[in-house]
């Protein structure tokens, strides 16, 4: 007779210095968020557990609301499982929240929409040790150039020049709904928060390459829209570092907003989902560019 389960969603928070990306590396090529998570989570359940996680973050990229389901045994459903794992789980990763969800609940189905956010370091003599694993130190930048070519960039285009080789897709147009310059945690910085629907291997970083391409003035702004109508990733400045690229923010279909702060103990009640939202850490005014 097959065992009852239920399935846990979780919101995992990781600083990806460390890791070798999400997903499962081969033996003795790196740790990886998943591993580590699965690890965890068989060892409260008492049996091996699979976890799926709704994006597959790069080696070195970092998360703060990566989101991820399992289905683990029901005799199981009462234990605090947000305390649990953080029990057990690395000190570079964490399990900001938990909640059961519907059996039928599928993460590949459900995410509407990703916020990434990627830091730049403006100061040109010096990188604040405790800001340097997640900053891509580039010096001064024209912001407005910036701006200029990343207009170019928001709407639904043919991304094939912002795709790196190594996963095979059906097509390469995606829509990138905003691209906006906030202020940093510091005077020194800008993040950069990229919303769409779906993104290409390392497209977020391959746009940021060319955004900071144009700011160190190698390129006018009509640049990014020229490269565009390529396709051709061959004539595109080299890819941005992945230590400065953060997951921050998903739009989950068919569940209600989901916060660290609804819980003094980091579980979040059930309740009949009301509203469509999984919204990550921090938040700047929102600047240009946006389309809806």
């Amino acid at each position: 007779m097959a065992e009852s389960t239920f399935r846990l969603l979780m919101v995992v928070a990781y600083q990806g210095t460390d890791f070798a990306g999400w997903q499962y590396q081969p033996e003795g090529q790196g740790r990886s968020v998943q591993a580590c998570l699965e690890a965890a989570l068989s060892k409260v359940a008492g049996r091996p557990v699979r976890a799926h996680g709704a994006s597959r973050t790069d080696s070195g990229v970092h998360a703060l609301h990566q989101v991820a389901h399992a289905d683990l045994p029901l005799s199981r459903a009462s234990v605090p499982w947000t305390k649990a794992l953080n029990t057990l789980l690395p000190r570079d990763m964490a399990v900001v929240l938990t909640r059961r969800t519907p059996d039928d609940f599928h993460l590949r189905r459900a995410v509407a929409c990703k916020t990434y956010a990627y830091t730049l370091w403006h100061a040109p003599d010096f990188t604040l040790p405790q800001r340097r694993p997640f900053v891509w130190a580039v010096g001064p930048l024209d912001f407005l150039a910036m701006e200029a070519a990343a207009a170019h960039l928001v709407g639904r285009h043919d991304f094939a020049a912002f795709q790196n080789t190594g996963t095979r897709v059906a097509s390469t147009v995606r829509t990138v709904d905003s691209l906006i310059r906030h202020p940093g945690q510091t005077t020194f910085e800008s993040v950069w928060r990229v919303r769409g629907h779906g993104f290409l291997k390392q497209m977020v970083r391959n746009i940021m390459g060319a955004l900071v391409w144009v700011g160190r003035g190698k390129a006018e702004p009509d640049f990014v829209r020229s490269l565009l109508l390529t396709r051709d990733r061959t004539l595109a400045p080299a890819t941005a570092p992945a230590r400065g690229l953060c997951l921050e923010h998903m739009e989950i279909e068919g569940l209600g907003r989901l916060s660290a702060e609804r819980h003094p103990d980091g579980e979040d009640p059930e309740r009949d989902p009301g509203q469509t939202g999984l919204r990550g850490q921090g938040g700047s005014a929102p600047g240009a560019h946006r389309q809806e």
